[in-house]
């Protein structure tokens, strides 16, 4: 790694990039390769690859256990999991859902033709904002879906209340926040039911994957039948279905990476108090903070930059960054507000979503997880902390660049 102590030796301006490697947000955390190698060796023993195998069985159990509760089915990933869920649900006309998310959140309702209706955050957590929920209700509206972004849980009793008041139902997208708690409680257990994402990009990772959990007896077996074509045994189809089953290779991986997660979320955290102390005082650069008497994954690392203090904006700062080989990343820029096909949808004058389009500005999420450690932690750091020092002078030069 090259420190970077002057303003010539930013990689924006030519010269060599401090980091011969990409570091990159997300980059995949591999579980035990000895346990998952070992139960590959045995699956392609047994010649049994998905429908349901033994491993997929003891991944299902094993979650349940963790989360604390009756059911958790899991899936070839986490947007089928959603649309199954929410079609399971019976979901239909309007649902309320925030736009600063993962484009998926909304896609899996338009894919059904179910209207997402876009609600604006708080700006604090930046998670729904219950006020602004009850505001957008309409005779249409059938159901709300909370995302806990980043990992902290989105207002749950609050839209709880709003849920069982106005004869909604309540689905959590909890892509962000395996392993998390909300008083105590693991996220899983709370509303109608809950969606985790498996992908690679996730701090618990099964390659693809996803899974939905529940305490609803009734709701998991609709979804059983409908992640399995609707079959209910030999022959036998009862019920409205597609293809949503785990291979047991995926399910594989997910053991693997359960016998290593404590040790995963270790190393996060260890690197978001890296973060919090390089970080300190630098004008303009908040860190997002999570809240430590409850479980977290530490899965993200997420700045706030505010221009006016800085002197610099979020994508100059990334812009300056990527040139390094820190690939940071925008989330979730613009909003899903302002993408296709739904900034169509949209009157000319769009919708006035203030806090989303602010924090969509502002936010920038910085590599963590086993890849990355303090050492990289402190190079990337210094590139921010020089950046946003001399900030006057790098728009100078970057404004002159082709």
């Amino acid at each position: 790694m090259a420190d970077k102590l002057r303003l010539e030796d930013l990689a924006v301006f030519g010269v060599e990039p401090a980091f011969a490697e990409p570091l990159y947000v997300g980059r995949p955390n591999i579980g035990d390769r000895g346990s998952f190698l070992a139960r590959v060796n045995d699956i392609l023993d047994r010649r049994w690859l998905t429908n349901n195998g033994r491993y997929v069985q003891e991944f299902e159990n094993r979650l349940a256990a963790l989360l604390g509760v009756r059911h958790c089915i899991t899936m070839c990933n986490g947007t089928v999991a959603l649309e199954i869920t929410i079609r399971a649900l019976g979901m239909a006309g309007e649902v309320i859902v925030p736009s600063f998310t993962f484009i998926a959140t909304a896609h899996s309702l338009q894919w059904q033709q179910i209207t997402p209706v876009f609600c604006d955050i708080d700006p604090e957590t930046h998670n729904l904002d219950p006020a602004r929920v009850e505001e957008m209700i309409t005779p249409r509206t059938t159901g709300v879906i909370g995302v806990h972004v980043w990992g902290r849980p989105c207002p749950i009793d609050e839209l709880a209340g709003i849920a069982a008041r106005r004869g909604l139902k309540l689905l959590f997208d909890a892509a962000h926040a395996f392993a998390c708690t909300h008083r105590g409680r693991k996220i899983g257990g709370f509303g109608d039911a809950e969606v985790f994402s498996f992908h690679a990009t996730k701090f618990f990772n099964t390659f693809e994957g996803g899974a939905v959990a529940t305490n609803d007896d009734d709701l998991a077996a609709r979804i059983r039948l409908m992640k399995n074509f609707g079959f209910a045994g030999y022959d036998n189809v009862i019920y409205i279905g597609t293809n949503g089953k785990m291979a047991e290779v995926a399910a594989a991986m997910g053991l693997s990476s359960l016998e290593r997660l404590s040790e995963i979320v270790e190393s996060n955290r260890k690197n978001y108090h890296a973060y919090l102390r390089e970080l300190s005082g630098v004008p303009g650069i908040r860190v997002m903070r999570y809240d430590e008497t409850e479980a977290c994954n530490y899965q993200y690392v997420i700045l706030e930059v505010d221009e006016e203090a800085t002197g610099i904006d979020r994508d100059r700062l990334l812009r300056i960054l990527h040139a390094e080989n820190v690939i940071a990343r925008r989330y979730f820029f613009p909003g899903c507000h302002r993408m296709e096909p739904y900034r169509s949808f949209l009157p000319p004058d769009g919708i006035r979503l203030p806090h989303t389009e602010r924090l969509a500005r502002r936010v920038l999420s910085l590599p963590t997880g086993t890849a990355v450690g303090e050492e990289e932690i402190r190079g990337i750091c210094g590139i921010v902390k020089l950046a946003v020092g001399r900030a006057g002078e790098v728009g100078e030069r970057l404004d002159r660049l082709p």
